[in-house]
């Protein structure tokens, strides 16, 4: 690797009376993340707080339930990731269930009309008809698309989790954490999230209509729960409070197999039991399908796979998704090839001082993965970067992923003002994950900019992220046993991260699997008479060469499930040469 991992034990705050009621291991493990209490580990859906402290529901509310009753016709616009396609879905079920009769969904393809509400899809909107659009995940900057609505008088509601700008969209109402709801528990939540919150809400508006008879039943939402659980997960939204009640409710749903035969299919052409169903299997596995979709094709597969009601449909629809995310694989391996080539050439000239960050274009580059590569740029290089790739008329797209302490939307804002507006296009997203539209003129005069403010800002940061970890495990502790409970433990994600610990080990045997992965078998200093089979994926690449016979690595525990038979096995998230 280009540059070192800081690795820091985290601090743990005192946690006595947790300690009396759950095992000290989780208690010491929980309070090293902010909970010490157990009531904070409460996901019963009756400790959810109530949808009335999200400013603009009850509007919602109003416009959507007057919507259903009046027989009007519903368009739902989504956006091309794996939190729009759950949004969407869950949006569609749960309308659907409440009796809605003319309900549709339009999600823009990335390729030709970009992110979110835009006129032009409003343009497209048209021939549907629709007397009410609601979006989901996407919204909150779109005035041109929302003014084209208003035209053509249709009605338009919001929901949205992205940071809204200085001036809102003049929709008939606007549900997003961040606008004016200071008093809600939680600004986290995801796209789905809010969907979810605003269906409650929607429900609630028709119960006091009388609306639900005998013959029209009130549905039960708990249902949906996955939905918001994968794309919650997949959103890499922080996991407070909230947001792990409904992940934890909706993994409960997967494992009792109650949930969306979609999600069930996508779990198993990933390899992955739903009976056994955590976290990461949704961030690592069903995820990235899903994603495949909108990235290389069109979300509306990923959406009818969630939206299929049989067993049979369903498969059918995640093979096609597994086929996608085989050719993204490809396509990706290839994009980060050349991109590291082109850092290597850049490295070598005479006199060259690392940047603070890496920022690359290529023309031969596929917009629907520049997002991915990103991500494997920043993992090599430890440094936030950002990948373009050509789109349609002259403009060049971008997105970004960043490490602890750049605030990557921040960076683009601060441009923006900069520049007076004139380079960048149009721009959104999170701290650590955001993107960008540029014309292809432009791209020089953005990244000087953007280098620029990255010497003033960051220069002196060394390069590299930081690990935290949870200290050194005792020997009696590298179990199976304990395995298994830190995997039902969580749910892990975003700011609530799965435990990590540090040590050292003797290396046994190791061989390369996979191309890229390191597979090993492994004795803890500690414990040196065990042997246990570890793994450290895409090693090589991360410049993990082999390792020496003795490594210092952190690394998590985890439950390696083989023809029926269960053992402990570690995951490495970092070695180094002891």
């Amino acid at each position: 690797m280009s540059a070192m991992q800081t690795i820091i034990e985290r601090e743990v705050p005192e946690c006595a009376d947790l300690e009396e009621q759950i095992s000290p291991r989780l208690a010491r493990l929980y309070a090293a993340r902010g909970v010490t209490s157990v009531q904070a580990l409460d996901y019963r859906l009756s400790q959810l707080p109530r949808p009335d402290g999200l400013a603009g529901i009850d509007a919602a509310a109003e416009v959507l339930a007057s919507a259903i009753i009046g027989g009007q016709r519903l368009l739902v616009v989504g956006d091309f990731d794996a939190d729009g396609a759950t949004s969407s879905a869950l949006a569609l079920k749960a309308l659907r269930a409440m009796g809605a009769t003319a309900v549709d969904y339009l999600v823009p393809n990335r390729f030709e009309f970009g992110y979110g509400l835009s006129a032009e899809l409003v343009e497209v909107a048209q021939a549907r008809a629709p007397d009410v659009i609601l979006t989901v995940d996407n919204g909150i900057s779109s005035h041109a698309g929302v003014d084209a609505a208003n035209a053509l008088g249709i009605s338009v509601v919001i929901t949205d989790h992205h940071l809204p700008a200085t001036t809102l969209p003049a929709a008939r109402a606007i549900v997003n954490p961040h606008v004016d709801s200071p008093d809600f528990e939680s600004n986290a939540l995801a796209g789905v999230g809010v969907c979810f919150y605003v269906m409650l809400a929607v429900r609630g508006y028709l119960r006091d209509q009388a609306w639900f008879t005998e013959t029209r039943r009130e549905p039960a939402f708990s249902q949906f729960l996955d939905l918001v659980a994968l794309g919650t997960i997949a959103d890499v939204v922080p996991l407070d409070r909230v947001n792990r009640l409904l992940v934890e409710q909706g993994l409960r749903c997967i494992r009792a197999d109650k949930g969306s035969p979609g999600i069930r299919a996508l779990l198993e052409v990933a390899g992955r039991d739903p009976r056994s169903a955590c976290a990461s299997d949704l961030g690592f596995a069903a995820a990235p399908r899903l994603n495949a979709a909108g990235r290389m094709a069109d979300i509306g597969v990923g959406i009818e796979t969630l939206l299929a009601n049989d067993v049979t449909t369903a498969k059918s629809h995640a093979q096609s998704l597994e086929a996608l995310n085989q050719e993204r694989r490809a396509v990706e391996r290839g994009m980060r090839a050349e991109a590291m080539a082109d850092i290597a050439t850049d490295s070598l000239n005479p006199g060259t001082t690392p940047e603070p960050l890496l920022c690359l274009f290529d023309e031969r580059w596929h917009q629907g993965v520049v997002g991915i590569v990103a991500g494997r740029l920043k993992e090599l290089y430890q440094r936030p970067a950002i990948a373009f790739a050509p789109a349609d008329n002259g403009l060049i797209k971008g997105s970004g992923r960043s490490v602890s302490g750049v605030h990557l939307r921040d960076l683009f804002e601060a441009i923006d003002r900069q520049t007076d507006g004139a380079i960048i296009q149009r721009f959104g997203g999170h701290a650590m994950a955001a993107g960008l539209t540029l014309r292809a003129e432009d791209y020089p005069a953005f990244r000087a900019a953007l280098m620029g403010l990255a010497q003033q800002r960051f220069a002196d940061r060394v390069p590299g992220d930081t690990l935290m970890t949870d200290g050194a495990l005792a020997a009696e502790e590298f179990s199976l046993a304990l395995a298994k409970t830190l995997r039902l433990a969580g749910p892990w994600g975003a700011e609530f991260p799965e435990p990590l610990f540090h040590g050292r080990f003797q290396v046994k045997q190791q061989r390369v699997v996979g191309d890229a992965h390191l597979k090993l078998t492994v004795s803890p200093e500690v414990a040196p008479a065990l042997s246990l089979d570890a793994i450290a994926f895409n090693a090589l690449e991360r410049g993990w060469s082999p390792a020496a016979a003795r490594i210092d690595a952190v690394y998590r525990l985890d439950v390696n499930a083989f023809r029926g038979r269960e053992s402990l096995q570690l995951v490495f998230d970092h070695l180094a040469n002891a």
